[in-house]
């Protein structure tokens, strides 16, 4: 009976690929996040930062574009990140009463 206890014991060094490989199939069910990708507006709150996202949208009536705007209020913890760069941002769990958004990447520093 001890033998077969023994011959169903897996190795530890086994254990870590497996949480990867559940990590990756909750992402896969969990479906792609939405993105966005924005100018940094204000940086003036901790650990936090405000996003500009510009869009055009089709006029419905006169057929002509409008320029859009939309601020989200958006999770950083990447050093660095000030008021004039461009970030891309994906959308994440609700993190406080105004931040449902997650910085990702820096695209391109402000000029200075």
């Amino acid at each position: 009976m001890d033998e077969a206890i023994n011959n169903q014991e897996t190795p530890v060094s086994e254990s870590a690929p497996a949480t990867e490989a559940t990590a990756n199939q909750a992402a896969k069910a969990r479906g792609r996040r939405a993105e966005k990708v924005g100018i940094v507006t204000s940086d003036k709150m901790m650990k936090t930062v405000v996003v500009r996202v510009d869009r055009l949208v089709k006029h419905r009536v006169y057929k002509r574009y409008i320029r859009k705007r939309s601020k989200f209020m958006a999770h950083n913890e990447i050093e660095g990140v000030s008021a004039g760069d461009q970030v891309r941002i994906v959308e994440t769990r609700p993190l406080s009463a105004r931040k449902r958004w997650r910085v990702v990447e820096v695209l391109r520093k402000a000029s200075k």
